[in-house]
C-alpha cells in the first residue's frame, strides 16, 4: 500500500549554487551580504532563492560562524519599581538564553538627560554590539547618536517611550496616547457626576510617554467630562521624594482636587504622602505599571486602578526583535504588542 505523503525535501544551498549556475561560495557570499560579487549574479541568486523557497536556518549558520549576539539596553538612572522591574527581567532573560549565544547588558543614565543619554549611544562599541534599546527623551542629540549607530549596522529598538522621528528600527511599548485615554475613562467614570478638578502628576513634558498619555487623558476628559477641570501637569522627575514634598502646596493651591492621574513613575511619593496624612480625604487615583507597591496600594484603596504593561513582554520582545534584525527575518508584529492591562483591586494577578 502506498502513502501520499508531501516529504520533498528542503532547497539547500547546493540547489541554490546549481539553479543560479554559481559556486558555492558565492551563494554564501550573497546569502551573507558580503561584497564581492557582481549585481548581475545577487539577483541571479536570489532569483533561484525565491524560485526554489529556500528558507535559511539563521541559527544554525549563526553557530556554524560562532557568532554572539552582543544586546544592550539603555535605562534611565531612576530608582523606581517599574525600572527595578525591568532589570529583573533583563537578568532573567539573560540567564535564559545564554546557550542561545546571546549576551545581554544595561547601562544606566541619568533620567531627563538628553545629553547623557547622546553620550551613553556615543560610547556603545559598534563592533561588538548587535542591537541597542534605549528607554529615554526624543531630542535632536539622542536622535543624531542613533543614526550613528544605525549607520554602523546597530539595530536600535525604542523602548517605552518612542523615538519615531529618529531612525530607530522598531518601538517596544505599549500606545501611550490609548493609555491616557484609558486612564481618563476611569477616573471620569469612578468621580460620576461630581464637579471638582483633576491634578496630574508627570514625570517630565520632555518624556514623549508622558507627553502623550497626557494628550490622550486631555482629549477624552474634554470630550466626556467636560465639568471636571484639569490642573496643569505637575512634574514630579519620577522622584518620590519630590512628588511628596510638591503635594501640600499643591492641594493648598487647589483644595478641590477630587481626582489624580499618576501618569509616570511617582506612585512611591504620592503614596507615601497619603500615609502621612491619614486625616486627608483621598481622591480617586488611577496610576500607572502594576509593582509590589501599587498592588499593595490597590489592596489598601489608595490607588483606584492601574494601568499596566508587562516589563517581561517589553525585554522579551525588545530581544527578539533584535535578533530578527541582526538575522534579517521577518518581525511577528502581533507578538510583539504590548497590551494595556487595566488592574483593579478584585483582578490583581495572585
Amino acid at each position: 500500500m502506498t502513502q501520499d505523503t508531501d516529504t520533498k525535501a528542503a532547497p539547500t544551498i547546493n540547489d541554490i549554487a546549481r539553479v543560479a549556475e554559481v559556486s558555492l561560495a558565492t551563494v554564501d557570499r550573497v546569502l551573507n551580504a558580503r561584497p564581492g560579487v557582481r549585481e548581475k549574479t545577487v539577483a541571479r541568486v536570489n532569483k533561484a532563492i525565491a524560485d526554489l523557497g529556500y528558507v535559511r536556518d539563521t541559527a544554525a549558520a549563526n553557530l556554524a560562524r560562532g557568532r554572539i549576539y552582543n544586546f544592550v539596553f539603555i535605562l534611565p538612572s531612576n530608582h523606581n519599581e517599574f525600572l527595578t522591574s525591568l532589570e529583573s527581567q533583563i537578568e532573567q532573560l539573560k540567564q535564559s538564553i545564554r546557550h542561545e549565544r546571546t549576551r545581554l547588558s544595561f547601562v544606566r543614565v541619568a533620567a531627563f538627560d538628553p545629553v547623557a543619554l547622546a553620550n551613553a549611544l556615543e560610547q556603545i562599541d559598534t563592533a561588538r554590539t548587535d542591537g541597542v534599546a534605549i528607554f529615554g527623551p526624543e531630542t535632536p542629540s539622542v536622535r543624531d547618536s542613533i543614526a550613528h549607530l544605525r549607520a554602523n549596522g546597530v539595530t536600535v529598538v525604542s523602548l517605552v517611550a518612542d523615538i519615531p522621528s529618529s531612525e530607530r528600527d522598531f518601538y517596544v511599548g505599549i500606545d501611550n496616547i490609548a493609555a491616557g485615554r484609558t486612564a481618563a475613562q476611569l477616573l471620569g467614570r469612578f468621580i460620576g457626576p461630581r464637579e471638582g478638578s483633576i491634578l496630574v502628576l508627570t514625570g517630565s513634558m520632555l518624556a514623549r510617554d508622558h507627553l502623550e498619555r497626557r494628550l490622550g487623558f486631555d482629549e477624552v476628559m474634554a470630550r466626556d467630562f467636560p465639568k471636571l477641570n484639569i490642573l496643569a501637569s505637575l512634574e514630579g522627575r519620577d522622584d518620590p521624594e519630590l512628588i511628596e514634598k510638591l503635594m501640600p502646596g499643591t492641594l493648598a493651591d487647589n483644595p478641590n482636587i477630587i481626582g489624580i492621574y499618576s501618569s509616570a513613575a511617582g506612585n512611591e511619593g504620592l503614596l507615601s504622602f497619603f500615609k502621612k496624612n491619614p486625616d486627608f480625604q483621598r481622591p480617586t487615583v488611577v496610576a500607572h505599571e502594576l509593582t509590589p507597591l501599587s498592588r499593595d496600594a490597590l489592596n489598601n484603596q489608595l490607588l483606584d486602578a492601574v494601568i499596566s504593561q508587562d516589563s517581561g513582554h517589553l525585554v522579551r520582545s525588545a530581544v527578539r526583535i533584535m535578533r530578527a534584525k541582526a538575522d534579517s527575518v521577518p518581525i511577528n508584529a502581533a507578538q510583539e504588542r504590548i497590551r494595556i492591562d487595566i488592574y483593579l483591586k478584585e483582578n490583581m494577578p495572585s
